[in-house]
């Protein structure tokens, strides 16, 4: 029989004008402490952000996502927030930033599937 997992999960926005407060589901992070698991993916539409600012860098945006995802997997190219245990760099990762990358509070629930789990929230959340 499969053991279910509790799971923590947050949605990745991007905050084009960090004074307006509006923002774009970007991506998805999901973690589980007892797997070690930690899985982040982002999906950009470029027109939609520019859509709320012209001037948005999208190249910046898309190698601080990169970074993200590098801190996820903890890449030694990532920094030295990689080099961090995995509950410590998904804490890292949804901590509260006025940034115009920021995250969702983490939510939580359980899961027989991780993969399949994360595949259905980040459709519904942020395709």
């Amino acid at each position: 029989m499969h053991e279910k997992h509790l799971y923590e999960y947050a949605v990745i926005r991007v905050v084009p004008k960090v004074e307006r407060e509006e923002f774009i589901n970007v991506g998805l992070m999901l973690f589980c402490k007892r797997q070690k698991y930690l899985r982040i993916e982002y999906h950009l539409v470029p027109e939609k952000i520019k859509s709320i600012c012209s001037e948005f860098d999208i190249d910046q945006l898309q190698e601080n996502l990169d970074s993200f995802v590098k801190i996820g997997k903890g890449s030694k190219d990532g920094g030295p927030i990689a080099a961090f245990e995995t509950a410590e760099r998904f804490r890292w990762l949804t901590a509260v930033k006025s940034s115009s990358i920021q995250s969702s509070r983490p939510h939580s629930g359980f899961s027989f599937d991780l993969d399949a789990t994360f595949e259905k929230l980040y459709t519904e959340l942020v395709l």
